[in-house]
């Protein structure tokens, strides 16, 4: 069952067009990675899905019903955990569940219930009494996704949700999205983390400039991957390394420097590991390890948009 069809999908601002007439489908059960740099469209697509913003063309179906003809029933079937936080200092963390669940409807002992609920997912029922101006980032972001779920949505748009936290509530939150989407949610998930998409999403698609660019599982997407090599160099200290010294090398697409391994992806037809170990070399940079690296999702995308994801 498709939880989500979106067709021949367009939305223009002025001469600006953000969304350039895109087809994507999500089947029941699956988190569905949605990536793209900053302004490729994803926020507008997420924004017309909601029912934020209008459409100049296409149609958008949510469990088989149509987002404007049946607004009431998708916005019931929908929940959002959007980028930037949207809850009230002012009200309890149970209060603030409760408030967006009776916007969905839910009145009585079943929204006591459901939003209790809610913040025992997400691991703040001992807070319930507390006002989030005292919690910290990541106890904001879970409560965020408690107001989202309250309503036990069939399908939930996370937009980055775990941008900005510490380790810890960013893998409470990964796990909560696991079991959410074990309890048979579909989710539709964002970020800029490349191995969040590889460790949580079935399928993903790419977008740049309002187009879908590619699209398909994981493994789908890696095979597209036939002209770019990673080469891993292992050093002892990176002080002496300049980034733009590598990029300036033959074939050098991209590099990436991470304590003691410098990451580098070259054009694949370009052999030039002789030249990228004589850099160091040269520089009296001491060599630890050399491994070259399969193609991932982070490759996928720097191959096809030519930028970093937060570009």
């Amino acid at each position: 069952m498709k939880v989500l069809e979106i067709k021949d999908l367009l939305k223009r601002f002025q001469d600006l067009v953000a969304v350039d007439n895109i087809n994507l489908s999500v089947n029941e059960g699956e988190i569905y990675g949605l990536l793209g740099p900053n302004g490729a469209g994803k926020s507008t697509i997420i924004n017309l899905i909601c029912g934020l913003l209008r459409k100049d063309k296409g149609q958008i179906l949510v469990l088989g019903k149509d987002s404007i003809k049946e607004q009431n029933f998708v916005k019931k079937n929908i929940g959002i955990v959007p980028q930037d936080i949207a809850i009230y200092m002012e009200l309890t963390a149970y209060e603030n569940v409760s408030f967006f669940g009776s916007l969905y409807g839910l009145r009585g002992k079943e929204l006591k219930e459901k939003s209790m609920e809610a913040l025992r997912f997400v691991g703040l029922e001992d807070k319930a009494k507390e006002y989030p101006k005292k919690f910290s980032g990541g106890m904001k972001r879970r409560l965020n996704i408690a107001c989202a779920i309250v309503h036990t949505p069939k399908l939930i748009i996370m937009d980055e949700p775990t941008v900005g936290i510490d380790p810890q509530s960013r893998n409470h939150i990964l796990n909560s999205i696991r079991k959410l989407n074990g309890d048979g949610c579909t989710i539709i998930y964002t970020t800029h983390y490349m191995e969040e998409v590889e460790a949580l999403c079935s399928k993903a698609a790419i977008i740049d400039h309002g187009k879908v660019i590619a699209e398909g599982t994981l493994e789908d997407l890696k095979t597209l991957v036939t002209d770019v090599s990673t080469v891993n160099i292992g050093i002892d200290d990176t002080s002496n390394c300049n980034e733009e010294e590598i990029k300036a090398i033959k074939g050098v697409l991209d590099v990436s420097i991470d304590e003691s391994l410098v990451s580098i992806s070259s054009k694949k037809e370009v052999n030039n590991l002789d030249k990228l170990i004589g850099y160091f070399i040269n520089n009296n940079i001491k060599i630890l390890s050399v491994e070259t690296k399969a193609p991932n999702l982070e490759t996928v995308f720097l191959s096809l948009t030519g930028r970093k994801l937060r570009d």
